[in-house]
C-alpha cells in the first residue's frame, strides 16, 4: 500500500491525519509543502490527475487515488476499515 500525506509545517489537521495513521499502523510518506515539494510541484500532481488544486493541507493519497484532507481520510476509514483496497473487510 502506497500512503502519501502532503503536510504544512504547523499545521493541526496535518497532525492529526499523520496522528491516525500512525495509531492504526500505517505506513505512509509526508512530502512537506516547502520543504519536499513546492506548491507549484502539488498543483502539477493534481493537474495531471484532472483534479482540482488543492486549497487546504493536509492532501492525501491512498494508491495513487486522491482521498483529500483529514476528515476525508476518517470517512474512509470508516467506510473501508482501512484495508488499503477500497473494501470493507
Amino acid at each position: 500500500m502506497n500512503v502519501i500525506v502532503y503536510s504544512k509545517p504547523s499545521c493541526p489537521s496535518c497532525d492529526n491525519a499523520k496522528r491516525t495513521l500512525t495509531n492504526l499502523g500505517i505506513a505512509f510518506e509526508t512530502k512537506t509543502l516547502g520543504v519536499d515539494v513546492t506548491p507549484d510541484q502539488l498543483f502539477e500532481v493534481f493537474d495531471n490527475m484532472g483534479l482540482p488544486r488543492p486549497r487546504s493541507a493536509p492532501q492525501i493519497f491512498i494508491n495513487d487515488k486522491h482521498v483529500g484532507g483529514y476528515e476525508a481520510l476518517v470517512k474512509y476509514i470508516e467506510d473501508t476499515g482501512f484495508n488499503g483496497t477500497g473494501h470493507s473487510y
